[in-house]
């Protein structure tokens, strides 16, 4: 006679036959990528006010209060291209207008074709770049050409693409943008 009991045993048997047994335990997912802004815990020794970018998780975290931060999801420079280092915002704008760096034009010419040999400046737009606002890092009152920043890429976030700066999705940077005064200190580890 064949009972439930005879068969759930059966059915174990012949699973734990087909599956190693660590496999019968489930297994902790990954943490996930999200780069939509939420508050965060993180490390006491972050001084409210400050921003930490954290490029090989793809996140920015701006901090609240002790202990506590907005966290948002980035893009950052390709390898040999990111910034590292701490700055400080001296500049902020909405709309900005853009040109690539004379060491991006010589990396890659047909990209930045129409920036080449002349004196053009992409106006502002939503086919800028540099998207809806951009945050211009300085270190000693110089200009670093590194910038927090949107995109028109949004699938560019979560990824190591761009020329070094650190680009968000423009409502996120918005978000940033209303929140960070001059002088907001910005280190990237």
């Amino acid at each position: 006679m064949i009972t439930r009991r005879k068969i759930l045993s059966t059915g174990m048997a012949a699973a734990a036959a087909v599956l190693p047994l660590p496999a019968l335990a489930r297994k902790k997912d990954p943490e996930v990528f999200d780069p939509t802004p939420q508050e965060v815990r993180i490390k006491k020794e972050f001084a409210p006010g400050q921003i930490l970018v954290l490029p090989r998780s793809f996140y920015l975290y701006y901090v609240t209060e002790p202990r506590k931060a907005m966290r948002y999801g980035v893009g950052v420079g390709k390898a040999g291209l990111e910034f590292t280092g701490s700055a400080v915002i001296q500049r902020k704008r909405e709309w900005p207008s853009w040109r690539p760096t004379p060491e991006m034009i010589e990396r890659d010419p047909r990209a930045y074709a129409k920036f080449v040999d002349n004196e053009y400046i992409q106006p502002g737009g939503p086919k800028n770049p540099l998207g809806a606002r951009a945050l211009y890092l300085y270190q000693n009152g110089v200009d670093t050409y590194f910038r927090i920043h949107g995109t028109n890429q949004p699938q560019t976030i979560g990824h190591s693409v761009s020329n070094g700066c650190i680009r968000m999705l423009n409502e996120h940077v918005t978000d940033l943008y209303e929140r960070v005064p001059l002088g907001t200190v910005v280190t990237v580890l």
